[in-house]
């Protein structure tokens, strides 16, 4: 009984010595600080460096060479030492109300703030997020509203010969309404994954938050991955925690496009949902615009309401595929079936911006009706999280 007594108690020890070390390993720091006024105070622990610098998406862009051509990245701001060892910098205006990212650099190292545990992951590279209310940034808030369910799902694609992972929203009170809901389709860029719209896209949120304002309808939205190679993200399928990898193969050749009515037929196989052109919609940024696009024109009954956001649009020379050959007879197609709504959206210095301006004439060559939203700011996420905010409230009226 004695020895029993002795193994509890060590047991007991060891628990707690683990979570003290949890504990013992933060830094009574706060970072960032948001005060009333909406300035942001970011703070950092260095007492031996020699240049701290916060690098985040609210400082003004810097440009930069891209293998697309001139770009943007985000600027950098010095902080300036004070007491013990800590780092400050105060922004000098007002932040407006929005999600905002961030990181640090060290002495020319870049690495996370320790006093901030949220973090978003976009392909290989991980920042700390802040979220400032009062406005946009209330949209990508957790809210006192109904909420609806994420669930990850494995669906066999035949196509493809192997099972994936997708992301799906269901909205609050679906499980016991018995209705049948439409269904977006949201489709990531190149390098992300069925994970990217729902951490760094917010989905959630936002459906939780428009839903339940009454601005927009009720729905499922699907996030599928776009990379056919991939079963699931990086860390999530049989391969291991693999490093994520930014450029994968076959994503823009035409297999993401002909497997596409398998992610629709398990969709409308295992939930309620409006089996009709009219209750389908299908949008996604960059790459997965690119998919929307060459899905919607192959499928032209399967969609109603289609969207491209800051879309890649014109197929590789080499692309071969069919799916990408007599592109003007299928548009008169699909656009001949008189889809609901056509929407563009792209901001003014994406990288993307002329390929949308020729596309758009193309199609005003032929009249076909389609609806242009123009934003500042390039080829960011601030935008998509904006242009799925003003799109989803269109749909399905």
């Amino acid at each position: 009984m004695k020895r029993l007594s002795f193994f509890v108690v060590f047991a007991l020890i060891s628990v707690a010595t683990f979570a003290q070390q949890a504990l013992w390993g933060t830094q009574n720091i706060i970072s960032p600080e948001i005060h009333p006024d909406n300035t942001v105070t970011f703070r950092f622990l260095a007492p031996k460096a020699i240049r701290v610098q916060v690098i985040g998406d609210f400082l003004p862009k810097q440009q930069i060479e891209t293998p697309f051509g001139p770009g943007e990245a985000d600027g950098t701001a010095d902080l300036k030492e004070r007491k013990e060892g800590v780092w400050e910098y105060t922004t000098p205006e007002p932040l407006p109300s929005e999600l905002y990212s961030y990181s640090f650099i060290v002495d020319g190292v870049k690495t996370t703030d320790p006093n901030n545990v949220y973090l978003n992951r976009d392909v290989a590279s991980v920042t700390n997020i802040f979220i400032i209310k009062g406005g946009q940034g209330d949209l990508y808030s957790v809210n006192d509203v109904p909420h609806g369910t994420l669930a990850h799902r494995w669906y066999e694609s035949p196509t493809l010969g192997i099972n994936r992972r997708i992301t799906i929203y269901t909205p609050a009170g679906y499980e016991n309404s018995g209705e049948k809901y439409p269904v977006l389709y949201l489709l990531h860029g190149m390098g992300g994954d069925e994970e990217a719209w729902i951490t760094l896209g917010r989905t959630v949120q936002i459906m939780d938050n428009l839903i339940a304002r009454g601005e927009a309808e009720p729905m499922i939205v699907v996030m599928p991955n776009g990379n056919v190679d991939q079963e699931a993200a990086p860390g999530e399928s049989d391969l291991g925690l693999v490093k994520p990898n930014m450029r994968l193969p076959h994503t823009m050749e035409g297999s993401m496009e002909q497997s596409f009515p398998d992610i629709v037929k398990f969709i409308e196989s295992n939930y309620r949902v409006q089996k009709k052109k009219a209750g389908r919609a299908i949008a996604g940024l960059s790459m997965g615009g690119f998919h929307s696009l060459h899905i919607s024109k192959q499928y032209p009954d399967l969609f109603d309401y289609v969207g491209l956001f800051s879309a890649a649009i014109w197929p590789d020379k080499e692309a071969s595929s069919p799916i990408y050959q007599d592109m003007e007879g299928k548009l008169k197609t699909q656009f001949g079936k008189h889809p609901k709504l056509y929407w563009i959206a792209i901001g003014k210095t994406d990288f993307l911006y002329k390929d949308n301006v020729k596309y758009r004439q193309t199609l005003d060559e032929h009249a076909y009706p389609y609806e242009y939203y123009e934003s500042d700011g390039g080829h960011i996420w601030k935008n998509w999280r904006i242009y799925l905010s003003k799109f989803a409230p269109m749909l399905f009226k």
